[in-house]
């Protein structure tokens, strides 16, 4: 699929990291969903292997990984593109972070790194998105953000002890 399929997954990623700068900016993760994924397409999230999230379909993306996600503590937080590749088949491959409020005392950022695969459409939709990062890492950028009073009670409430808590259970 070298050519129009690369091309278009091209394209598409491109508009992806558009859009998610515009999110990073206004708050709103709902807005390009429409757009940029299937009705059809399936988005999961590994989490480090204590629990999957899988949405199917867009109103399932939107009420999971855009929306609860998005809304309950990772207020101000942002995910930007490292890098995006694609392979000659056309799938797409992209490098994140996931980037808390503030800076460390060095001036660097709290964030960690992320990863997604994608199958794209004929359309040029995101028909299949597979999400990982590193969960140990991540909670411990968390624990660096409460140290440093700017991570949410919500966030911590809501997100980190339970997923701490998985990662005990799942270990022990």
């Amino acid at each position: 699929m070298a050519g129009n399929g690369y091309e278009l997954a091209q394209r598409t990623m491109a508009k992806l990291v558009k859009y998610h700068g515009q999110a990073s900016q206004s708050g709103d993760w709902i807005f390009f969903v429409d757009e940029m994924y299937a009705p059809t397409c399936v988005y999961t999230c590994e989490y480090a292997g204590t629990m999957t999230v899988a949405a199917h379909g867009i109103d399932q993306i939107k009420s999971t990984h855009y929306g609860r996600d998005m809304a309950h503590g990772w207020e101000g937080w942002t995910f930007p593109y490292m890098g995006t590749y694609v392979n000659d088949r056309g799938q797409g491959i992209t490098h994140w972070m996931n980037r808390g409020p503030g800076k460390r005392e060095d001036g660097s950022y709290f964030e960690t790194p992320g990863v997604s695969f994608m199958d794209f459409d004929k359309n040029g939709q995101i028909a299949r998105q597979l999400d990982m990062f590193d969960l140990a890492h991540q909670m411990h950028l968390c624990d660096e953000l409460e140290a440093a009073g700017l991570l949410s009670d919500a966030l911590k409430e809501n997100w980190v002890q339970a997923m701490k808590q998985k990662l005990f259970d799942m270990l022990s």
